[in-house]
């Protein structure tokens, strides 16, 4: 990953540089590393694609829920794998989750906004600031907060400067700016838990801290590579995810919900994990 990230930066410098001052090298050699990084990337992911075919697939391992209340699913392996369109980053098995709180005085999710507002603020949706929870007991490996919350990105406008512009230039940053403020737990026995987007300045621990099952971690943000307040969760083979592969899990007492399927984990079960 590191290697086609740093083929991609120096291609897109030389591309800008070209518009600027006559450059001792042709278009073709400049055409031929953005060719190569596109090509290293799809070799990459089939590479990695052999390894988790259904037959040579691992069992998900059970930990439990990050999260209390009601959630809705996204981007779930339950319906694909790699959830997330690629093995990169260790998101072979990653998901996404969004807080749906019910009640008559629940707060409602905003809707997709075709027209207006063409963003809308963090606080406007029910998963900013929701508690982050240790889906075991387990080391913290990684922690940070210092990167902000940006804005939703969640109307055609939006959708259209992430996919166009942000995403690209996020992947290549790496995954600092790919999952934003980020958690890596290690469980151990080569496991480690990921919670990417995490909010800035929410964090509970830090690195080298130990935690047990259905501690607070942090809060739910909104940065990195995201659309709007939620979740990003996996598990992987090594605590950093330019090198780690995904690994499949399943959370107690919910397994793994699919796309559009929502979830309700009940507070009094997880602080029961804890005790």
């Amino acid at each position: 990953m590191t290697g086609i990230r740093a083929l991609w930066i120096v291609f897109i410098v030389l591309v800008i540089t070209s518009f600027l001052i006559d450059l001792p090298i042709g278009t073709l050699w400049i055409l031929g590393l953005g060719v190569t990084a596109m090509v290293l990337g799809i070799t990459s992911n089939a590479r990695a694609a052999k390894d988790h075919t259904p037959e040579k697939r691992p069992p998900p391992i059970e930990v439990e829920p990050p999260v209390t209340g009601r959630w809705t699913t996204l981007n779930s392996p339950a319906d694909k794998v790699p959830s997330h369109g690629t093995h990169g980053y260790g998101q072979t098995y990653a998901v996404d989750i969004l807080a749906e709180p019910e009640g008559p005085d629940a707060p409602g999710r905003p809707a997709f906004a075709w027209l207006w507002p063409v963003v809308r603020r963090n606080r406007d949706f029910p998963s900013y600031g929701a508690p982050l929870l240790a889906v075991a007991d387990a080391t913290v490996v990684h922690a940070s907060d210092g990167r902000r919350d940006h804005l939703s990105r969640n109307s055609p406008l939006m959708i259209a400067y992430l996919l166009l512009a942000e995403s690209a230039l996020r992947d290549m940053a790496g995954p600092a700016a790919v999952f934003g403020n980020r958690i890596v737990l290690d469980l151990g026995d080569g496991v480690h838990a990921a919670y990417a987007h995490v909010q800035h300045g929410s964090l509970a621990v830090r690195a080298g801290d130990r935690v047990r099952a259905g501690q607070l971690l942090a809060r739910c943000g909104n940065s990195g590579n995201s659309t709007e307040p939620h979740l990003h969760f996996q598990l992987m083979d090594g605590p950093d995810p330019d090198t780690a592969r995904g690994l499949p899990f399943s959370w107690r007492g919910v397994g793994v919900p699919a796309n559009g399927e929502t979830f309700t984990v009940d507070g009094s079960a997880t602080a029961r994990a804890a005790d």
